[in-house]
């Protein structure tokens, strides 16, 4: 199965991941607001960005003494296309089995 540019797709199937994510989506933030906002130390939060900036979804970068991180928009922009594509091969299923399924004619009538 065709996954390229999902990676970090498996990544959001951890919670604390997702609400890191979540909140990134908000705005970019540093580790100790991200911390602040969920009930995880700092060290976990800096360890689940560790995995989310690998697998392509955040990026970081340095102002004065504070690292910022933010969503990275490459990777957002693969997730969303490979949802996409798995929506428009689930339309395109539906639409063949909606007009291979026999009628009714006691539904034509009304």
């Amino acid at each position: 199965m065709d996954t390229n540019g999902v990676a970090g797709l498996g990544l959001l199937g951890d919670p604390t991941r997702r609400a890191i994510f979540e909140l990134l989506a908000r705005r970019p933030c540093t580790v100790g607001e991200l911390a602040q906002q969920l009930p995880i130390t700092r060290s976990a939060v800096s360890q689940h960005l560790r995995v989310l900036k690998d697998g392509g979804l955040v990026v970081s970068k340095a102002e004065g003494t504070r690292r910022i991180y933010r969503l990275n928009p490459d990777g957002v922009t693969a997730l969303r296309a490979y949802l996409d594509r798995i929506w428009e091969e689930a339309l395109t299923g539906f639409g063949k089995a909606a007009q291979a399924a026999p009628v009714d004619p006691e539904q034509e009538d009304r």
